[in-house]
């Protein structure tokens, strides 16, 4: 299904789990296949900030990926088709979501001005109407909602039947539950904040790492003048997962959350936090400061947020043309 939406672009497969496993990838597509001993040979000890057995061991494609923009979906997604029934393709609109300026300082409220058939309202001040750049495009999904386990226990048989034709820019100083199912991103704006934290095995939670990348990266564009998109374009989410297994998964998150979004809410960076690395930097150590009191996790959490951050600049050399990885398994 995704063959012709996904061949003209280069695929970067994060293989989680036995690495002595061989994924099948089918012919025809340009891509690199890391699994956990790349990513242990490619990062030596800094691999410590790399999650396994969870699925934020996809950041370490943002970090290895030489592209401008990023599109990142999950196993069980599929195309999804508009009312009309044509197949929608995810990454074409995600594109021009990002070459499109957001308006984070003031609401339209018909939306997104940029869209065809559509404007700046009367009211609408005129020095605000160049907008912002757009930093990050998250899409929606049709079929299987994203719920946490409390709310699939509750809802086990509703589905999203809903196809809203919208796209909005959520306005500076709000958060939002940021989804990595159906996400893109402009990797020069805001790569290296989009870090999905410390999950899944040996880790007390999991289900929370494109959360916790969500409110670092909502409050780094703030603090820089980014834009955050929301809406189009839908795809097939195609199965819920076990909703007792997320629940052993999330019940800490869902316990942390009401201190963590206080502190996101709360966390102001000052001026001279003018790159997404520094920004970054800055909210691990208030991080620290604040959240390590209410657990020792999040002690731990800090520690790798500023780890991955040298990784990332490690591979990431300012003003050089970094080297290209060796990996043996790329076609």
């Amino acid at each position: 299904m995704w063959r012709p939406f996904f061949q003209p672009y280069h695929l970067i497969i994060v293989q989680d789990g036995d690495p002595s496993k061989t994924i099948k990838v089918p012919e025809g597509f340009d891509y690199e296949l890391y699994n956990r001993n790349d990513i242990n040979r490619i990062l030596g000890p800094k691999s410590s900030c790399i999650s396994f057995k969870d699925s934020a061991c996809r950041c370490f494609g943002y970090m290895v990926s030489k592209k401008k923009y990023i599109y990142t979906i999950d196993d069980d997604c599929f195309v999804a088709k508009d009312p009309s029934g044509k197949d929608i393709n995810a990454l074409e609109q995600h594109i021009k979501n990002l070459l499109c300026p957001s308006t984070p300082f003031f609401f339209n409220t018909l939306y997104d001005p940029y869209r065809a058939g559509a404007d700046f309202v009367r009211g609408y001040p005129f020095s605000l109407r160049e907008g912002v750049p757009t930093a990050v495009s998250h899409g929606l999904w049709l079929n299987i909602p994203d719920y946490d386990a409390p709310t699939q226990l509750v809802k086990p048989l509703e589905r999203n039947t809903r196809y809203v034709d919208a796209i909005m820019t959520i306005p500076k100083g709000t958060l939002f539950p940021m989804c990595g199912m159906n996400l893109a991103f402009n990797r020069e704006l805001i790569g290296p904040a989009m870090y999905f934290g410390l999950m899944g095995d040996g880790q007390p939670i999991g289900r929370y790492d494109d959360m916790w990348a969500g409110w670092c990266t909502k409050v780094i564009c703030d603090h820089l003048g980014l834009g955050v998109k929301t809406g189009l374009p839908y795809i097939w989410h195609s199965k819920a997962s076990n909703p007792f297994v997320n629940l052993r998964k999330e019940y800490k998150g869902i316990y942390w959350q009401e201190e963590l979004i206080p502190f996101f809410q709360s966390v102001t960076l000052p001026k001279d936090c003018t790159s997404v690395q520094k920004c970054y930097i800055e909210i691990s150590k208030q991080v620290k400061a604040k959240l390590g009191k209410v657990d020792d996790y999040f002690n731990k959490l800090a520690d790798a947020m500023v780890t991955w951050i040298e990784a990332w600049d490690e591979l990431n050399p300012s003003g050089a043309k970094s080297a290209e990885l060796s990996n043996g398994a790329s076609k």
